[in-house]
């Protein structure tokens, strides 16, 4: 299943590239198309913008070349090609042919987009402080380039990721955690969608909606709209363990198209003084309506809330675009910078607002409330990185502890908040709907989920780690030992 999305996620995003060569070409079998060399040329040279050598026959000899060339290109530029030969491409090996693309594809797309990311996010780049040494003394140490690169690597991952956490922020409780389940109900693409180009979804019609049905409103809208050529189908994502290079390809998309989107200097400016005036307008309305409500009951806070977040949600779209404009300290101006500490102050004083009603609940609900929020918690911390699967355990198991003993409670809130009694002893609504409802999604929808996928995560994690200590060890008995004594030392130690 993952060799299938892949190939055909990579194809499409091929074909994307080679519309724009000239002549344009195609793609129709990734794994065959690849044995010739040609189209390999083509899609380096529109992504390099320089012409590269190349034999125009199409003879073995030709072909061998050809791949030849495009593989001494990519280490030219300090790619690192591990176990990528010239025979296996020619032979088209699917691992082999698809890990080539994909390094073409976090070198040439997702490396070069994030990389404006880095020094917003503090994460170290080729441009900032983890810059190559150009001295004498550089070019003495190829493993200290390799470091770097490695590095690099796993920061444009976590910078593409920052990226999409700051677009769905942007729009309530929407979490990104990864590029696989985060994504199975469609809502982040269609948050993403809703931040570069306001108005063109209903998010609170999409939480209603299923998976499938918000994963296809989102390509849908992406390729129409916003050019974004559609590289998944819905059940390539709504699926336990979607995957995480297919959707982060995808997802590079959607920072491409953010980058594209210019204004000028001055227009950005009118529409930075625009919403300074609306966030302090926002500020002062919000005092007042604390204050107005401040002897109400919990209903009445928790509707007036709901009519402020409707109102504040409808006024911000307009706005929408220099919100989420990602730059550096460095290069904002004084009134972006006012802009970006005034949305900070107003959007933590909603979320103190709201933590205080969540605490006003009437009981048991309050209690049921504190529980889910620590479930959330526990679910929007970071995964543990799988590139140390051994490591990754502990961290895992840890996890998994705390989840075992929350997921203990589950059965009794559900039955409690399902039979609870939704009026005072004046026969008064005690809470609205809407809020139980909330409530009810949260704990169907969200933590059921993750809960299990937490543990395929795991055992997922657990095959990785021994599968490459079988490997290292395979790796080691590949040597010579030359006595039979030496060989069932290292036999007894394993």
């Amino acid at each position: 299943q993952r060799e299938f999305t892949q190939k055909k996620t990579f194809t499409s995003w091929i074909n994307s590239v080679l519309a724009k060569h000239t002549p344009p070409s195609v793609i129709s079998d990734l794994y065959t198309d690849m044995q010739q060399g040609h189209l390999l040329l083509d899609l380096l040279e529109v992504l390099s913008g320089q012409h590269l050598p190349r034999e125009k026959g199409f003879n073995t000899f030709q072909c061998r070349s050809n791949i030849e060339n495009a593989l001494t290109f990519l280490k030219s530029r300090s790619l690192k090609l591990i176990n990528i030969h010239v025979a296996d491409i020619i032979e088209g090996k699917p691992s082999i042919v698809l890990g080539l693309i994909w390094t073409i594809i976090f070198h040439f797309h997702i490396e070069e987009l994030a990389r404006t990311l880095a020094c917003t996010y503090n994460q170290p780049s080729l441009d900032c402080s983890s810059a190559v040494d150009s001295s004498p003394k550089a070019s003495r140490s190829a493993k200290k380039s390799a470091k770097i690169k490695e590095r690099w690597k796993i920061s444009a991952t976590k910078a593409l990721l920052l990226w999409a956490k700051e677009q769905c922020s942007l729009h309530g409780s929407i979490n990104v955690t990864d590029f696989k389940s985060s994504w199975r109900s469609g809502l982040p693409f269609l948050a993403i969608i809703q931040t570069l180009r306001p108005g063109l979804v209903d998010l609170e019609k999409a939480k209603a909606r299923s998976n499938k049905e918000n994963l296809k409103e989102a390509f849908r809208i992406a390729e129409l709209e916003l050019n974004i050529p559609r590289l998944l189908e819905p059940e390539d994502v709504d699926i336990m363990n979607p995957d995480e290079k297919s959707i982060m390809t995808y997802v590079a998309q959607f920072l491409q198209y953010s980058r594209n989107l210019c204004e000028s200097e001055e227009d950005m400016q009118e529409k930075v003084r625009q919403a300074v005036s609306w966030l302090a307008a926002q500020e002062k309305k919000l005092a007042k309506l604390l204050i107005d409500t401040e002897n109400e009951t919990y209903y009445r806070k928790y509707k007036e809330m709901m009519s402020f977040m409707e109102a504040f949600n409808q006024g911000k779209k307009p706005f929408l675009p220099v919100l989420s404009s990602k730059r550096s300290e460095a290069e904002l101006r004084e009134g972006q910078q006012q802009m970006r500490e005034e949305w900070d102050k107003l959007i933590s004083q909603i979320n103190e607002w709201k933590v205080k009603l969540d605490q006003m609940l009437p009981s048991p609900l309050d209690s049921i409330e504190a529980w889910l929020q620590e479930v959330e918690h526990l679910q929007a911390e970071d995964l543990p990185d799988l590139q140390d699967p051994f490591k990754a355990m502990f961290v895992f198991r840890e996890i998994i502890v705390i989840f075992k003993g929350l997921m203990d409670c589950f059965d009794s809130h559900l039955d409690t908040l399902q039979s609870f009694k939704n009026e005072d002893e004046r026969n008064m609504p005690l809470v609205l709907p809407e809020k139980l409802e909330e409530m009810k999604r949260r704990l169907f929808s969200n933590i059921r989920f993750t809960n299990s996928n937490t543990f395929l995560e795991y055992h997922y994690g657990l095959c990785s780690a021994i599968a490459n200590e079988v490997m290292l060890k395979l790796n080691i008995w590949d040597v010579k030992y030359g006595t039979k004594e030496s060989v069932e030392s290292l036999l007894e130690n394993w």
